[in-house]
């Protein structure tokens, strides 16, 4: 005899209580031990990944200083991000075709290979080759770990261990940069892989323990059970299905996109460049080209119809912006700090603890609240509330801001800030049906990516043309007399004025310039002695002014990020309440049983 039985319920009314199961892959189910050691290994992939996106940025400048790649600076990061972002929608779909734990497992090992090689380089484009592959695993580990709680759990329960899993983020934001300084300055020696000089191999390192327990775990107790899917193509069908098509013209358009974006908003080239504009409008096609791609597939990476649902839209919308906001404020709020205020480096980096403490508690209070009330605009719609304030506040900063008042706004917007990143998975997830979880929770992992660098790119860009468009009017008369075009230039780019041996190399050449053009004589010395005055006096006029214009340029930039933050709580509006799996039907994970 034959009948339509829910895996769940048939599995539930053969359970007590203290034995309830959780889902895992829409059919299988895992309990007890087994349950509790996959959770540990999702927070290891999860906890590991997101401490090396905070411990490198500590040690890259002793890196740099002994692979002599100064000029390769950035790469060490844009290498990664162009990597871990451009596989994110392909191996999401694939999940939902073949399954959750072999692609997992894949991207820890590619993952944990990526930082044993990038231990022992020598020169930068290793470094930056191995960084790539870093990156590549990191893509998937994150994209999958979400979506793997998915499959485990149901959404009142996904609810608070999303809170719990994204407040690592927090946790490692905090520790990740003074860790990276201690492995960096007293990691333990290691033969001739770690000598005295090679002590920032560590950061690399410390990855492998927790890596590799993470594999084990997954490998002993992840089931590798595919959704319930009716008509479900498996073997040689189904890779025939694949969206060749579709992935090809993602990953290009992905890498166009951030190669445009990063080039842009680091100087290397113009944004009205050949190669910035060749590059953005190249993505521009192949994203067009790739929605075309999605129509005609059959497994499509991205189902259109997606773009049809309202609350995904919007969830999508959120991901974005709040990505974006995240990302200007971590990287530009150490500059006003430093360039405005005048604090140290130490200090600048001490001033996002108060963010990213708030970022983890607002993620935990809203997991549990959502898991309690089974409701969550009201939380995303109240969140956004919250860092629109702080984030009005920090637009309003001036030079004479003080610190505490600094950190009292960053507190505010962190709280609001977290509550989003507690919940835009889970949201994701409840809009589409359970053969679309890796889909739709990979698309929200894919724009917090692109947010990553389009939120540094906006406000950099914004700043750069204020900045530019200011402070020649500003600066003194003669101050052209003493600077090179190439100087003058200079002194619109902050970061390289925070460096001290640029700052005296400038004040050198301003001096031999001015003591170039003294004429021999009685009088000569005491007019070099005058002529320096005039140097240190003309200097500190400049600094001044690039102070002042710069505060200027930082506070149109922290606008900027208020304006997102205003578009995410108009966004909040349109994320209507749906209801939780355990209140309504799903005939998708429904099977027919003997």
């Amino acid at each position: 005899m034959k009948g339509a039985i829910s895996v769940d319920q048939r599995t539930h009314a053969t359970l007590n209580p203290k034995d309830q199961l959780a889902s895992a892959g829409g059919g299988r189910q895992v309990r007890g031990r087994a349950l509790a050691m996959i959770i540990v290994a999702l927070m290891l992939t999860l906890l590991l990944q997101a401490l090396d996106a905070t411990i490198v940025g500590t040690a890259l400048p002793k890196i740099i200083s002994q692979l002599h790649g100064f000029n390769l600076y950035s790469w060490v990061f844009t290498a990664y991000l162009l990597a871990s972002a451009a596989v994110v929608p392909l191996i999401s779909k694939l999940t939902d075709q073949f399954g959750r734990k072999w692609f997992l497992v894949a991207g820890i090992v590619c993952f944990l290979l990526g930082s044993a090689l990038c231990g022992t380089v020598q020169t930068m484009d290793q470094l930056i080759a191995f960084r790539a592959l870093q990156g590549l695993g990191a893509g998937v580990g994150l994209a999958l770990v979400f979506t793997v709680v998915g499959d485990l759990f149901p959404a009142a329960e996904r609810a608070r261990w999303a809170g719990l899993f994204t407040g690592i983020y927090g946790l490692a934001s905090i520790i990740g940069p003074p860790l990276g300084g201690w492995l960096t300055d007293h990691g333990p020696l290691l033969g001739s892989l770690v000598t005295e000089a090679t002590r920032w191999h560590w950061i690399f390192f410390v990855n492998l323990p927790l890596g590799t327990l993470a594999v084990m775990l997954l490998l002993l107790f992840l089931p590798a059970t595919l959704p319930a899917r009716k008509g479900y193509k498996r073997g040689w069908e189904a890779v025939r299905r694949i969206d060749f098509a579709g992935a090809i013209c993602s990953t290009l358009a992905t890498v166009g996109l951030l190669l445009g974006l990063t080039w842009g908003s680091d100087r290397t080239y113009a944004w009205n460049s050949p190669q910035v504009l060749v590059m953005l409008g190249g993505a521009g096609l192949l994203f067009l080209s790739f929605f075309v791609a999605e129509r005609f597939a059959a497994e499509p990476i991205l189902p259109l119809k997606l773009l049809r649902n309202q609350v995904f839209v919007a969830d999508a919308c959120l991901a974005l912006l709040t990505s974006m906001l995240l990302l200007a404020l971590a990287l530009n709020l150490p500059l006003f700090l430093q360039s405005v205020l005048g604090q140290s480096a130490t200090v600048a980096g001490a001033m996002l603890i108060p963010l990213m403490v708030s970022f983890t508690i607002g993620t935990v209070i809203a997991g549990f609240t959502i898991s309690a009330t089974k409701r969550y605009q009201l939380v995303v719609m109240l969140g956004a509330a919250i860092m629109t304030g702080g984030t009005l506040l920090i637009a309003r900063m001036t030079s004479a801001t003080q610190l505490l008042d600094i950190g009292i706004f960053l507190v505010i917007t962190g709280l609001g800030l977290g509550v989003f990143f507690a919940m835009l998975s889970l949201v994701a997830q409840l809009a589409v049906p359970h053969t679309q979880l890796g889909v739709a929770t990979g698309a929200i992992r894919y724009l917090q990516t692109l947010g990553q660098a389009l939120g540094p790119a906006l406000m950099g860009t914004i700043v750069n043309l204020v900045l530019a468009g200011n402070l020649t009017q500003r600066l003194p008369t003669d101050a052209a007399c003493y600077l090179t075009p190439a100087e003058m230039g200079n002194l619109a780019n902050p970061q390289l004025l925070l460096n001290a041996a640029y700052r005296q190399t400038l004040v050198r050449n301003m001096q031999e310039v001015a003591l170039k053009h003294i004429p021999a004589g009685p009088q000569h010395d005491a007019l070099a002695q005058q002529a320096l005055l005039h140097v240190s006096s003309l200097l500190d006029q400049i600094f001044v002014v690039v102070k002042q214009v710069l505060a200027s340029s930082l506070q149109q930039g922290f606008v900027a990020v208020l304006a997102l933050s205003c578009f995410a709580l108009i966004a909040s509006f349109f994320l209507k309440d749906l209801p939780f799996p355990e209140e309504k039907t799903r005939q998708q994970e429904v099977e027919t049983v003997e």
